[in-house]
């Protein structure tokens, strides 16, 4: 899932200060989960604005609207008539959220509320970690399930780098070794002569380094 955790509150009270009329636009999916942009976050959002601007003397109107997701037209869809009638909106969504909104509505300035960090497990209640990175060309089949691209601080595909100490990172202490978890997990699978065979340096060409991607399924296209 999609990770994000919503801006600062001086932050969005700077971007939004300049309009009177403000939609705050949940999505109900990916950040609704990490709790950063669901209908409870929209709602305390919005109270939290509309108490600091009275405090501040400045008048704004303020909207609240939550759809299922910000990333397809068919939800989008379901907002465009309350979006019509503010002249900002701040979006709650990922990045993705953000755009698809801004590409839809031209004349309406469209506001990010939420720094999109991840994509990640739900560890537990409360407490995400990043399990892949999106590069494009997934090798988790040669490590057990365990990506070393993401979840090794210096991305090594060949091993360790003799560094970490008791099966934990070197770079961050509090932060397992990736390389302990493939060895473990891949003696655990009877694989380890996967990790025999020489792995090439990515070829970042698959991730975003070429500018934005693009996944085209002709059998889906009506």
């Amino acid at each position: 899932m999609i990770v994000g955790e919503q801006k600062p509150i001086a932050e969005i009270k700077a971007i939004v200060k300049p309009y009177k009329k403000l939609l705050i636009l949940g999505c109900g999916t990916c950040v609704k989960t990490c709790f950063a942009g669901g209908e409870d976050e929209v709602a305390v959002l919005a109270s939290a604005l509309r108490l600091s601007f009275k405090k501040d003397g400045k008048a704004i109107d303020i909207a609240e609207y939550t759809i299922e997701r910000q990333c397809e037209n068919e939800f989008i869809q379901e907002a465009a008539k309350v979006i019509a009638q503010n002249d900002s909106v701040l979006s709650l969504a990922c990045g993705a959220g953000v755009q698809a909104i801004a590409r839809r509505f031209a004349k309406i300035p469209v506001l990010p509320g939420v720094n999109t960090t991840f994509l990640g497990v739900l560890e537990r209640q409360g407490f995400f970690t990043e399990e892949c990175t999106g590069c494009g060309n997934c090798v988790l089949g040669i490590f057990g399930g365990i990506c070393p691209i993401t979840r090794c601080a210096k991305k090594l595909l060949n091993g360790p780098c003799g560094g970490s100490q008791k099966g934990y990172c070197e770079i961050k202490a509090e932060t397992e070794c990736a390389w302990h978890l493939i060895i473990d997990r891949s003696k655990s699978l009877g694989q380890l002569n996967n990790l025999t065979t020489y792995v090439p340096p990515k070829d970042w060409r698959s991730s975003n380094s070429g500018g934005p991607r693009r996944l085209v399924r002709e059998d889906h296209i009506i």
